[in-house]
Parts: structure tokens; C-alpha cells; sequence
């Protein structure tokens, strides 16, 4: 019988070149995932994905232990990184799981929780933010999709390596989430409680939202040895370690 814990991830940046991670994820949708009310996905699954006609691991053997959890009845909801925002319906049909648009309000435990991945609310780090609206524009994107597989993956690695240098002379308030957003964000949403990853610094923060207690849980992203999930339940909130012993 499956408790009534809804669990959340983010920020496992799949890639081919650290198989470990593929193995932890296997084993975490094996296991706790199969005992969940339901298991939401925000973002960064994979390090970078090029189009859902790409057959590379471990986009394969993730999409079939996706479906073997969506088959046993774990609806499971994933909602675009700044890693995977290519990801589409194919490899939705093939995994099993449901799209979700970038900001979404669902119900948990009968409250509106707000969901984003996260890189929205870092609004200081304007060069990004110029980035992000241009490879989220339509035409930009059909554009790459119409590219050879080839020439897709060798754009990725480019963009993976200044995207890596380009963090490293960032000062790391500027790539954090501007907090006086996040304000804005949930009082525009009318939620008092936010879930999101991106910034890779797990925590559940307490806050004050016109007077009215709040919270914001920051998912955190994953190791070879060590995943991180947001436990939620009657009980509370809770970020767990996972582990593959």
C-alpha cells in the first residue's frame, strides 16, 4: 500500500559520462518513488537534451523506468529545467510522464503550492535572463530541432562549457533567486508556499508574506552517491538524502 507522500526532484543532470547518476535515479524509482502518491520532476533531468529524436543514453533507459513507475499507477509530472527545456511530447509518450506548463499551482494536503525550476526568480543575473527568452522562443527552437543530431550535440557541448565559465565569474548572489521576486511571484500566484530547484542550495526557508507565514523549499541537485527529495506528507515538509546503500 502506497503511503501519501507526494515527492519532489530536480537537478540530476543525467549524462552519459557519469553513469552513477542513471544508477541512483534507477534505484530511487525501484524504490520510495514506487510508494509515493505521486512523484514531480522540476527540471534539470538530464544535462542536456537535444530533441526527443535523439536515441544517446541515458534517455532510453530513463524514459523505460519512467514508464514501468507511471504503469504501476505513480502519476508522475515533470516541468522544464534550463537544461532539458527541449524535452517534449515523444519522450512524454514514451516515459509516461505529464508536461507541466513552466509555472504551474497545484494542491498539496488541500493548500495551492506554487512550482517553478527555479531560474525565473534569478532575475539579477541579466545576461542569463536575456538567454533564457531567446532558446525559449518557438523559432529559435524549431530552428535547432531542424538541425542534424550531430551538429545538436556538438551546440550542446558548447553551450554546457560557457555556461561553466560563464557561472565561475558570476558572483553567487547574482545567479541566486532575487527574493524580493520571489515575493512577487507567490503573491501574484496567491500561493503561500513555493517549491523550486535551479540554484542547487537546499532548504526550506520560512518567510512572511504580507503579514501571513510562508515557506520556500529549494530542491537540491544530485550526486553519483547522494540524490536529494522533498518529502511531503501530513506530517510536513522534508528534504531527505537518497542513497544507493
Amino acid at each position: 500500500m502506497r503511503d501519501q507522500a507526494t515527492l519532489f526532484i530536480s537537478d540530476l543532470h543525467l549524462d552519459p559520462r557519469r553513469p552513477a547518476m542513471t544508477g541512483l535515479l534507477l534505484k530511487f524509482l525501484e524504490q520510495p518513488a514506487r510508494e509515493a502518491e505521486a512523484l514531480y520532476i522540476l527540471g534539470d533531468l538530464f544535462e542536456a537534451w537535444i530533441g526527443d529524436d535523439d536515441d544517446a543514453e541515458p534517455g532510453p533507459t530513463v524514459a523505460a523506468a519512467l514508464r514501468t513507475l507511471t504503469g504501476v499507477g505513480v502519476p508522475v509530472y515533470f516541468l522544464h529545467g534550463n537544461r532539458d527545456f527541449l524535452l517534449g511530447e515523444r519522450f512524454a509518450a514514451a516515459s509516461g510522464v505529464q508536461l507541466l506548463p513552466e509555472s504551474v499551482v497545484i494542491e498539496l494536503a488541500g493548500e495551492p503550492v506554487l512550482l517553478l525550476h527555479g531560474d525565473t526568480l534569478c532575475i539579477d543575473d541579466r545576461e542569463y535572463q536575456a538567454f533564457r527568452a531567446q532558446v525559449r522562443h518557438p523559432a529559435w527552437q524549431a530552428q535547432i530541432l531542424a538541425l542534424p543530431l550531430a551538429q545538436r550535440r556538438a551546440l550542446a557541448g558548447q553551450l554546457r562549457e560557457t555556461s561553466r565559465q560563464v557561472a565561475q565569474q558570476k558572483a553567487t548572489d547574482i545567479i541566486d533567486v532575487n527574493l524580493a521576486e520571489v515575493d512577487r511571484v507567490m503573491l501574484a500566484h496567491g500561493v503561500q508556499r513555493l517549491i523550486h530547484g535551479h540554484t542547487h542550495r537546499p532548504a526550506i526557508h520560512d518567510l512572511r508574506l504580507e503579514g501571513q507565514p510562508a515557506q520556500r523549499a529549494v530542491l537540491g541537485d544530485w550526486q553519483e552517491q547522494q540524490g536529494s527529495v522533498l518529502r511531503c506528507d501530513a506530517s510536513g515538509w522534508r528534504l531527505e538524502p537518497f542513497t544507493d546503500a
